[in-house]
């Protein structure tokens, strides 16, 4: 009997295209307008044949889609291109760190530093790499928390996985200490301005205000996820083939096993030469912005962050240096992340700075093990030619909005839920506005963007039954969060399935009843903001 074989991602994300069209052929094209009515701005409704003749600039135009569906695919990438070109670099970028071994050295270092640990029985008892899994995880789920890590996880799953690897562990373990840990930390914001800040703005909520009870929520959810992990994690340590991705896993294995080679220890005249340039540069900018604002929810705090930085960055370059360029590179990462943070919090980097970062890290890399500017060149392509499918499949999920913006569906389906509050009581009405925000976040899974559709139309509704608007804020952050780490819709979802090499199809077998359950414990944590007087609620 010939073993039924699941279609490959790309198959079945045309597949979701296709029914996205299709249902632009059933539900009726319509569209949220924003009217001015006594005085107030209003977000009204109206389908097609009923939309004003002038709505400025909210001139509508829909149609159900066909030939589209092919067309959708362009302007899929288009939609997405800033991450599919942000795949495209950090993949160029690790190419070449990678084929320096500086990830083989400290990776084959800090397992020689676990084993070590491991002589003490308490550390025995607890588990090394349970502590390293912890640790991780928490990291992530704050910076997911507090500045609304997201699209930043690519470039770390490829570092993590290796690690997870090297421990025993799959590359799902390696997925869900990084990707998993900050969307759950997304979802839990305390400070997310992506999310909180917007949607608080929107529904006239002082920013950040009721972060007491979002800290709870937060904190639950990361045990959650942590423990969650923590017991897939001992699954597959004790039978690695019960892991859905074994055989997948054959690619980080063998990069795994290169590890456990000898490798050379050297230092290059042309990595010291690197090391003055990136320390005049840094020193340079030091001097230029001696104090860094961090902006971190409602409060400033302003820090000497560059000169620290730069500070530490030339002590250790000269230690690593002086004993071999792979742990220099490290150092060049480390300072990577760090100023990554920095720019993130105090210069409101975003993707396009994030990635050039990563590109000065690869050049400086290559440059540093005596590698010439042809051979960079080439260890780039190579790099983007091994991480291209992921960016391919970012650009087709993208297919899948442009369809149903397109066929102008979206507020119609927005619409349709939101009446479906009607006559409810507060509990249940406000766990109906977390259904909704799921469903659409499905369709819509950009955090600001749903905001901006959701919240006008949300927050006076609430008014009406009486719920807190902060109630209505903590429904859609439940309801941003959660499901982006499973709808295919989701470009970050799918740009680090690929660049983790795990198929969509087995990460939802995976991941699907963890979802399911945080659905449930976000529709619990609901409960107490309807029910209790909570601080800013």
């Amino acid at each position: 009997m010939k073993k039924h074989k699941v279609p490959h991602t790309f198959v079945i994300v045309f597949f979701i295209i296709v029914i996205a069209a299709v249902l632009t052929w059933i539900i009726p094209p319509g569209k949220y307008v924003k009217e001015q009515v006594g005085g107030e701005t209003v977000m009204t409704f109206y389908y097609a044949g009923q939309m004003p003749e002038s709505v400025g600039d909210n001139e509508f135009h829909a149609e159900p889609q066909t030939w589209q569906v092919f067309s959708a695919f362009y302007k899929g990438f288009v939609k997405q291109s800033n991450i599919i070109v942000f795949i495209l670099i950090i993949g160029g970028a690790f190419w070449i760190m990678n084929k320096s071994r500086a990830i083989d050295m400290g990776i084959l270092s800090f397992l020689k530093f676990t084993k070590r640990l491991e002589r003490s029985p308490l550390m025995r008892k607890i588990g090394v790499n349970n502590i390293v899994i912890i640790l991780v995880m928490l990291l992530f789920s704050l910076f997911g928390s507090v500045f609304g890590m997201s699209e930043e996880t690519i470039a770390f799953t490829l570092i993590i996985i290796p690690l997870a690897i090297s421990m025993g562990y799959d590359s799902i373990v390696g997925l869900c200490m990084v990707y998993v840990a900050a969307h759950i930390g997304f979802s839990g914001a305390m400070l997310n301005p992506f999310t909180i800040g917007i949607a608080q703005g929107i529904a006239d909520i002082p920013l950040f205000t009721g972060i007491g009870y979002r800290a709870v929520c937060w904190a639950i959810l990361t045990v959650v996820g942590i423990v969650f992990v923590l017991l897939y994690a001992r699954k597959v340590k004790r039978n690695p083939q019960s892991s859905i991705m074994y055989d997948d896993d054959a690619y980080w294995r063998k990069s795994a096993m290169a590890q456990e080679e000898e490798i050379e220890r050297y230092t290059p005249r042309k990595a010291w030469f690197i090391f003055a340039i990136l320390s005049i540069v840094l020193i340079t900018f030091s001097v230029l912005y001696p104090q860094t604002t961090l902006k971190i929810g409602n409060k400033a705090t302003t820090l000497p962050l560059l000169p620290v930085g730069t500070a530490v960055f030339v002590l250790l370059s000269v230690v690593t240096l002086r004993k071999t360029v792979h742990y220099f590179v490290l150092t060049l990462l480390f300072a990577t992340v760090y100023f990554l943070v920095v720019g993130v919090l105090g210069y409101d980097w975003y993707i396009m700075e994030i990635a050039s970062l990563f590109l000065v890290l690869g050049i400086a890399s290559g440059l540093s093990v005596d590698k010439s500017a042809s051979d960079i060149a080439k260890l780039f392509l190579e790099g983007m030619g091994d991480i291209l499918s992921a960016a391919v499949v970012v650009g087709l999920a993208g297919g899948i909005v442009i369809i149903l913006q397109d066929g102008g569906i979206i507020d119609t389906i927005l619409y349709g839920l939101s009446r479906s509050m009607s006559d409810m009581g507060k509990i249940a009405s406000a766990e109906i506005m977390y259904g909704i925000q799921t469903l659409i976040n499905i369709v819509i899974p950009s955090g600001s963007a749903k905001a901006a559709i959701t919240m006008p139309i949300m927050a006076p509704f609430s008014d009406l039954i009486g719920i807190s608007r902060q109630a209505t804020v903590m429904a859609f952050q439940f309801g941003d969060g959660f499901t982006n780490m499973i709808t295919p819709t989701s470009g970050v979802l799918m740009a680090a399935l690929g660049v983790a090499r795990i198929p969509w199809d087995k990460w939802v077998r995976f991941i699907w009843k963890f979802i399911l359950l945080l659905a449930v414990i976000g529709g619990i944590l609901l409960i107490p903001t309807v029910t209790m007087e909570l601080a800013g609620f």
